[in-house]
Formats: structure tokens, sequence, C-alpha cells
């Protein structure tokens, strides 16, 4: 897993930590990391000829740090392109924190809007239901009345149709 950390030397001890500030968690997405985690790198670690172009790591530089099982450190590299990416890609552009968490409240506030409005439509199609059957029902009942009125009318058509004594 990637993380950016800060190289903190340890002189009492001879050593070389890392601590870890955020890691990536997908794709451009990070989490800052909320309790202090160290990781003390090995004495021999800037010596691997792997790792040769991270053997100057400064007190307070920024790292990635890419850290495997165990927390064994795989590969470091020097943080400086990776920020100057991020302030390319994000800072100037005018996608500032503060426009970022705008842009999300006017989301949240269309989203909202949206609900309400299905919530709306929702509600109006149970009374456009409600009313349809109403209306089904008064045509059924008008239907029965109407049978009712032309079978009285036949029975009096047949009934004056008939000679009285």
């Amino acid at each position: 897993m990637l993380y950016l950390a800060e190289v903190q030397n340890q002189e009492i001890l001879g050593e070389i930590s890392l601590q870890l500030l955020a890691c990536h968690t997908s794709d451009d997405t990070w989490a800052i990391l909320t309790e202090e985690s160290f990781l003390t790198l090995p004495k021999d670690f800037t010596q691997n000829p792997i790792n040769s172009a991270t053997n100057v790591l400064n007190e307070g530089m920024l790292v990635l740090a890419d850290i495997g099982e165990n927390s064994k450190v795989l590969h470091i590299q020097a943080a400086t392109n990776w920020v100057l990416e991020l302030v390319e890609k994000y800072l100037t552009t005018g996608f500032t924190p503060d426009f970022l968490q705008q842009e999300a409240q006017k989301a949240e506030g269309w989203r909202q809007s949206l609900t309400l409005q299905s919530q709306e439509l929702s509600r109006r199609l149970i009374e456009v239901e409600a009313r349809r059957e109403q209306i089904q029902n008064l045509e059924a009942k008008l239907q029965q009345e109407k049978q009712l009125l032309e079978s009285s009318i036949a029975q009096l058509k047949i009934g004056s149709a008939t000679p009285q004594i």
C-alpha cells in the first residue's frame, strides 16, 4: 500500500523512521491517518542498490513509501513530483478545497431537492391512482344504474304494449 510519509531522523539511535501521514485507498483517493504511526527503516535500506535514488532521506522530507505485508518498506521515492502534480492538477484550475466543498453542498442540495420532488410525484401518483379507482367504481355503479333503468323502461314498454282488460 502506498503512504505519504515524513522522514524522521533519530540521530541518537542512528535510525531513520517514517511518520505515516496518509494512505492511498483507491484511484485518486487518500485517507489522512488520524493516529500517529511510525515505521523504522532497516539500517541497510539506503545502502540497497534498489533504493540508491532514495539514499538521501533528510529530516522533514515528504516521501511516498510503498509498504508491503508485515510493514516492510518496499520502495521510497521523494514526493516532490507527486505534490507538484497535485498542485498542477487541482490548484491551478481553481479547484480549491472551498470550491470543492461548495460544489459538494450544491450537489447535496440538488440531491435533497430531487428526493423531495420524487416524494411529491409518488404522492401525486398515489392520489391519481385513488381517483382513478373512484372513477372506475362510479362508472361501474352508473353502468349498473343504466342497466336497471333500461330494464325498467323495457318492462314499462312491455306493460304498455299489452292491452289492458
